[in-house]
Formats: C-alpha cells, sequence, structure tokens
C-alpha cells in the first residue's frame, strides 16, 4: 500500500497501540545483578569508577541481596576477592573461599535467589592473568585444570549456576565431565563463549582488584576486530555442553550478539560491562543525558538484538520500573 492508505505514525499515536505492537520489551526475569564479595565484616567499601556499587563482606552481602530481592531482583553474579592471592588461582578451589561461604550464606538466607558464580583466576593470582603463567603467557591446560577444581568447589558450595569467564580452550569440556563425575547432571553451565579484549573493562578491575601487573590479556580474549572467530567459539562451547553462550561486552558488539542468535538455537547472554556502565554514569553527573532513558534504550537495544539474558548494573536501579 501507499500513501496515504498506509500511515505508520497510525500506531505511535497511542501509549496502548505502541504497547500492543512493541517488538522487543524487558523484564525482570531477564536481568543479572553483578555482585563483589570480599573478606572480613561489615565491609561495604564503594567502588569510585562504579557509581552505586559496593566490594562487600559476606554479612554485607547477605543484607544487599534482601535489599535487591525486594526490588524484584531474581539473579546475581558473584565475583570474589579473597584476602590471599598465590600465582595459580587455586585459592579459588578452597571449600572455605570467599565466593564458597558467599554461596552458601546467600542461599540460607535467600534460598528463592538465583546464585550464578563466575569461574576465573585473575581475581585469586598474584599477577592479575586468568591462569598459571608459563614462559610469560597464560598456560591452557594447567589453567583448566584449576578451574574444574574451582566450579567443583563452588558447585558443591550450592551455587545454582556456574558461569566460566576465563576463555581457554577446552575448560567447558572438562568442566562439563567434572560435573558429570561428581553427580551435578543438572548444573547448568553459562560460558563466556566470546569475550574480547576490551578497554570497557577498566571500572570492573578496579572493582575486583584483578588488573593484569603486566601486559594484557590479549593471548586469550578475543580480537574485538573478529565477529566469525566468535561464531567459532560458540560452536565448540555448544558441542562442549554450555547451556547458555555469552557476548562480552555488549554496546560494542551488538552486531555480534546478533549473529549469534540467529546462527545458534541456545540462550544467549549478553555483559553490559563496567565501562558501559560508568560512561553513563558519568554523563548523568555531568547532566548531559536523561539517564533513566539511556538506560532503558541501552537494555532494549541488548534485547533487540537478541540477548535472552542481560549481565547489567543498571539492574539494581531499573528493575523496579519493570
Amino acid at each position: 500500500m501507499k500513501f496515504p492508505d498506509t500511515r505508520l505514525r497510525r500506531l505511535r499515536k497511542s501509549g496502548v497501540t505502541r504497547a500492543m505492537v512493541r517488538e522487543t520489551s524487558l523484564t525482570r526475569d531477564c536481568l543479572v545483578m553483578p555482585l563483589f564479595v570480599t573478606h572480613g565484616k561489615n565491609i561495604r567499601n564503594p567502588v569510585e569508577s562504579l557509581p552505586g556499587n559496593y566490594q562487600l563482606s559476606v554479612d554485607q552481602l547477605v543484607e544487599y541481596g534482601k535489599m535487591l530481592a525486594g526490588k524484584g531482583v531474581r539473579s546475581v553474579l558473584l565475583f570474589g576477592i579473597p584476602e590471599q592471592k598465590d600465582e595459580t588461582g587455586d585459592v579459588a578451589c578452597d571449600p572455605d573461599g570467599i565466593v564458597q561461604r558467599a554461596i552458601r550464606a546467600l542461599k540460607k538466607e535467600m534460598p528463592d535467589l538465583f546464585v550464578i558464580a563466575d569461574v576465573c583466576n585473575c581475581e585469586y593470582t598474584l599477577h592479575g592473568h586468568c591462569g598459571t603463567i608459563v614462559d610469560g603467557d597464560v598456560d591452557n591446560d594447567s589453567t583448566v585444570d584449576t578451574l574444574v577444581r574451582q566450579s567443583l568447589c563452588l558447585a558443591e558450595a550450592g551455587a545454582d549456576m556456574i558461569a566460566p569467564s576465563d576463555m581457554m580452550d577446552g575448560r567447558i569440556g572438562a568442566i562439563r565431565q567434572a560435573l558429570e563425575r561428581k553427580g551435578f547432571h543438572n548444573m547448568p553451565l553459562m560460558s563466556y563463549s566470546a569475550k574480547y579484549s576490551s578497554a570497557f573493562y577498566g571500572p570492573f578491575r578496579e572493582a575486583a582488584q584483578s588488573a593484569p601487573s603486566f601486559g594484557d590479556r590479549a593471548t586469550y580474549q578475543m580480537d574485538p576486530a573478529n565477529k566469525k572467530e566468535a561464531l567459532r567459539e560458540v560452536a565448540l562451547d555448544i558441542d562442549e555442553g554450555a547451556d547458555i553462550v555469552m557476548v562480552k561486552p555488549a554496546l560494542s558488539y551488538l552486531d555480534v550478539i546478533s549473529e549469534v542468535k540467529n546462527n545458534f538455537n541456545i540462550p544467549v547472554a549478553a555483559y553490559n560491562v563496567s565501562g558501559e556502565f560508568a560512561m553513563v554514569k558519568a554523563a548523568a553527573r555531568n547532566g548531559w543525558i536523561d539517564e533513566k532513558r539511556i538506560v532503558r534504550e541501552i537494555l532494549t537495544s541488548i534485547r533487540r538484538a537478541g540477548a535472552d539474558i542481560i549481565i547489567s548494573y543498571h539492574t539494581q536501579e531499573i528493575i523496579s520500573e519493570l
């Protein structure tokens, strides 16, 4: 049909019709709130580059979790900041480790809160890289061994989902096989399948105290220029037993999210990372943007690209509006 028979503005005139024909929606169910847990008691350290986010001791994490649950948050993703670090990340495999204690405390007080445990070594190594260093680089296979033990320990602590974020080759298959041998047949794995070596992670590294002490992570995280490689990574992780695949970061990689969603019949997660969050906060602080509208637009764009799940620091602020 041609104008004037076809006027696309007809369905935009009313808020009711706009809602009726809206193609993409945000819901509470799709949002996950990242949290940082640290050692000590009564600790609530503000993260300067992540306004409104904190390093929380276990007791404070429980209280914060209750506040989030009261707002409607159903799922959290935990990152640990241990009291002691080592060269290999073995400290993350301690049954009494910081995240293991946090999981038990949260599940005791809020059994319905869905707790996802990040699996990586960067927060636990003295050098800040994601695994064991051999000849100046992260050794893949010895790191996978540590990741397997860490995953089992977190599963035994009561995690509802394991989320390997390290980008080592073969780690999904190794973790899946280990979980099966130990009877964790129903433990879902959410793999950071396409995790890029991005400049958007800066504030996270302050929060998690995980900045590398030398070099960068380009030898194991993905080149931001590559999209087809992401599809190969996703395909391998699915074949190895991933239940959900993730693209990280989100905003500069909406095309990758879309490609993954269009090529694979599997739930897709996207991480709206710390740098993306911090830029919004900085612009809002200067009065340059309407923060609430911008946040909704950003999260909607990630959903529109194909993400079923969004991990975002904005979760605690927007969820009460959904």
